[in-house]
């Protein structure tokens, strides 16, 4: 495998207040826990080969969080720092995980603006030297 792209959210509209316990997990194993399964299961195999990209989809909200959206901000935080956290040491094995960071809340399939973000993904893929880990992504006022 040369890349894998984690892109899974659980997108439920709740503040602290009104989200059940249950639900806040179940989120954040979406939103978290899902990812760092993905990228265990490829990083001895990339490992191993000395190359691959682990890229994961990343929003504002991780830095901007929403209140009305507590999960998917704090989802979207621990996406940065599982991206952040692995960067240095994956890098030493050939490795580039990265982050595109995201910075509209829905975005069409098949429009422009998937394509320009697909785009950022396959720069951070290619890149051979100077990796970077995040790239943030900002729709063009239109």
């Amino acid at each position: 495998m040369d890349v894998l792209h984690y892109n899974a959210a659980s997108l439920r509209k709740a503040t602290l207040a009104v989200q059940p316990v249950e639900t806040f997990n179940s989120d954040l194993a979406v939103n978290i826990g899902g990812a760092m399964a993905a990228a265990q299961a490829v990083m001895a195999t990339m490992s191993a080969r000395q190359s691959g990209s682990i890229l994961l989809t990343d929003g504002t909200l991780g830095i901007n969080p929403s209140p009305g959206h507590l999960s998917l901000s704090i989802g979207k935080a621990g996406i940065r720092a599982l991206t952040l956290g692995l960067f240095d040491a994956t890098k030493e094995k050939g490795v580039h995980v990265a982050t595109v960071t995201v910075g509209a809340y829905y975005v069409q399939l098949d429009s422009g603006e998937a394509s320009e973000i697909a785009e950022e993904f396959w720069k951070l893929h290619i890149q051979k030297d100077n990796w970077t880990a995040e790239t943030i992504y900002s729709p063009s006022a239109e």
